[in-house]
């Protein structure tokens, strides 16, 4: 059983049990939080919308960190111009505890519309 979940406007394909490093999450190591499922699969059967939706998954932070460093060089020719500025970004490590099981929900049908009765009756 797998789910895709979004954090930080990226998309994730995780299982339970899956180690996953994401963009910084405002939360303490050690915290858990659900997240909506946005696609749940189970085999061959997979589901998404409104009902994915409502499966919860389940995520605890493990760690916060920062990622490697990108060096930003530019350099302009004949006019001795050289900037050099680096940026790291800031990471959370976190572990998929669980994926929720999808909520039955009962499907309600509109009720009929009346038929209008004629005026000569």
């Amino acid at each position: 059983m797998y789910a895709v979940i979004k954090l930080g406007g990226h998309q994730y394909r995780v299982a339970s049990g899956d180690k996953v490093v994401v963009d910084r999450l405002s939360g303490a190591v050690g915290d858990t939080m659900t997240v909506p499922a946005l696609l749940v699969a189970e085999g061959k059967e997979v589901t998404l919308g409104t009902v994915a939706s409502q499966t919860p998954v389940t995520v605890k932070i493990v760690s916060h960190g920062q990622g490697e460093k990108v060096h930003v060089r530019r350099f302009r020719a004949k006019s001795r111009t050289r900037r050099h500025t680096g940026f790291r970004s800031q990471l959370t490590e976190i572990t998929v505890e669980a994926i929720g099981t999808l909520k039955a929900t009962a499907v309600k049908k509109a009720p009929k519309a009346a038929k209008p009765v004629p005026a000569n009756a």
